[in-house]
């Protein structure tokens, strides 16, 4: 690809990126529940969940992809439960910061699990690959320096505007002082995340 064909799919997938939708919904509010640093193990999640979307595309599995929808369903809602009960760890957790939270062992690994299935159940992600992205470059003649230029472009974008999402929840956060202020915040943010869950299990 051209330099001017990789800036145009740079401002395209950063636009789709950016706007609004359950990926962001649910960084923010790990953001704000837990801090940025136990957030990237779902940021991380989600960058692999769009690579592997990426693969479906450029391997030609866009059909089977459509055609095994019910493969895609369950992982859909295995992400969502996954979701509804981080929302439900959040709602009662204690009123404490960031900083006092302990690191459970094993929580990374399943944060990154659960940002991958949602996004491989994300309608939002699989309108982009399977409806916009064959419009913008040519999957049938990408050779194989293309498809690593375009892997390392997109994870790169995604993971500095998520990273960027949860920054700016995370500072928000910080701004709460009382226990009381933050147990609101982890109830909210409970909420919001249920609501993700529900939001994605309902498409």
């Amino acid at each position: 690809m051209t330099f001017t064909a990789l800036l145009i799919f740079a401002g395209i997938y950063a636009a789709a990126v950016f706007s609004p939708g359950p990926g962001v919904a649910a960084v923010v509010a790990r953001g704000m529940a837990t801090g940025i640093r136990r957030t990237l193990p779902f940021i991380l999640g989600i960058v692999l969940g769009d690579l592997v979307w990426f693969g479906f595309v450029v391997g030609g599995l866009a059909a089977l992809a459509q055609n095994f929808h019910i493969v895609f369903q369950i992982i859909k809602y295995a992400g969502a439960a996954y979701l509804a009960y981080l929302a439900w760890k959040l709602w009662t957790a204690p009123a404490t910061s960031p900083e006092g939270q302990q690191y459970v062992k094993g929580e990374g690994l399943r944060l990154a699990l659960s940002g991958l299935s949602m996004t491989l159940g994300n309608p939002k992600t699989m309108v982009f690959f399977l409806a916009i992205l064959p419009q913008v470059v040519s999957v049938e003649t990408m050779s194989a320096f293309t498809i690593a230029e375009l892997c390392v472009l997109m994870a790169v974008i995604l993971a500095a505007i998520m990273v960027f999402y949860a920054a700016l929840a995370d500072r928000a956060r910080r701004f709460i002082a009382s226990p009381k202020q933050m147990r609101i915040v982890n109830r909210a943010t409970g909420g919001l995340l249920a609501g993700v869950a529900a939001a994605i299990a309902a498409r």
